[in-house]
């Protein structure tokens, strides 16, 4: 993911926090703030209470790529993906699920986009 397409200074992150809004399920919440830009910016946190930091950049990776896959159906908004306990115990397909399910209700994909249906 480039650069320009993360959140990383703290000040950004607060940004977010203090001016814009939050949806969660049972596995992420996410802080979101509308902005004018050329193309979305995300923040990543997982906290230590998932794990050491093997497990936990495994879970960064994971949720990295499935913002970069829906890379071109996301809003141009800010937003922090924070995820929550048992999220490092989900397979790939699960974790995806569940980011675009806590995306949808933040309203950040785009209107027509479907989530995958399992077969």
């Amino acid at each position: 993911m480039k650069k320009s397409y993360r959140v990383k200074r703290e000040k950004d992150f607060q940004a977010i926090f203090d001016g814009g809004e939050s949806k969660a399920n049972r596995k992420f919440v996410i802080y979101f703030l509308d902005k004018e830009q050329d193309h979305f910016r995300v923040g990543i946190s997982v906290g230590k209470k998932l794990g050491n930091a093997v497990i936990r950049n495994a879970v960064k990776r994971k949720i990295r790529h499935v913002i970069m896959e829906l890379s071109d159906h996301l809003k141009k908004d800010d937003f922090v993906v924070i995820a929550r306990k048992g999220v490092e115990t989900l397979d790939y397909k699960d974790l995806r699920r569940n980011l675009q399910h806590v995306l949808r209700l933040a309203n950040l994909l785009e209107e027509g986009f479907e989530i995958e249906k399992e077969n």
